[in-house]
């Protein structure tokens, strides 16, 4: 949503107007919201360290195709909330972070994730490599629901975060507790207004300075 009214005021104030104007109060708007997003990193990327060391999670995977954002082709809304997030700033502040505290964070492209079906084990080409003939068991039969070969239905980004996590696979990652139940009803945080500035720092007390 902060995304999405950023480029809706900017939309709405450039009306009529040439594509390449811009003018003070377009500076501050964007300032605004520069602001907003460095503070919305900063958090998540606290959120999930924290996470990791409340869980004993060892390993963070991260899953990314370089310059993905560039062909996206969501629709007029969705690619004005998925475009402007600066996700390869928040790897970046997890890459400055995961060694602190003893985690592993592995970043891996994420090509067919989403298509293919995890309980059903589907193989997952890489971009650019898949098979000919290569059909997904199941399917996203809508928004946030994916629908397996059996007709189980579970979530749709669960489904795509746990084929990423196949993505790496020859890593030391046990997938052996991961089934239907857990890929039902994905936990939803508020970075702003559900996480307590306690919670975002208690993992100083485990922080692991390199020695000299």
């Amino acid at each position: 949503s902060m995304n999405q009214g950023y480029c809706r005021l900017v939309a709405k104030y450039k009306s009529g107007k040439s594509e390449k104007y811009w003018d003070s109060h377009l500076d501050k708007i964007q300032l605004k919201r520069n602001n907003q997003m460095r503070d919305a990193i900063n958090k998540a990327a606290r959120f999930l360290v924290n996470r990791c060391l409340n869980d004993g999670i060892g390993n963070l995977v991260f899953g990314w195709n370089e310059g993905q954002k560039s062909l996206s082709n969501m629709g007029k809304k969705g690619n004005q909330q998925f475009v402007p997030i600066p996700t390869k700033r928040l790897i970046e502040r997890l890459k400055q972070l995961c060694p602190e505290y003893g985690i592993n964070l592995i970043v891996t492209e994420e090509s067919y994730t989403s298509k293919a079906s995890f309980l059903d084990g589907d193989s997952l080409p890489k971009h650019g490599a898949k098979p000919s003939g290569w059909i997904p068991s199941g399917k996203r039969v809508r928004r946030g629901l994916y629908r397996t070969a059996s007709g189980k239905l579970i979530n749709a980004d669960l489904n795509g975060a746990a084929n990423i996590l196949r993505k790496v696979t020859t890593q030391p990652i046990d997938l052996a507790k991961v089934g239907s139940g857990i890929l039902t009803v994905p936990h939803r945080y508020n970075l702003f207004t559900n996480l307590s500035k306690l919670y975002r720092h208690k993992g100083e007390a485990v922080r692991v300075y390199p020695t000299a």
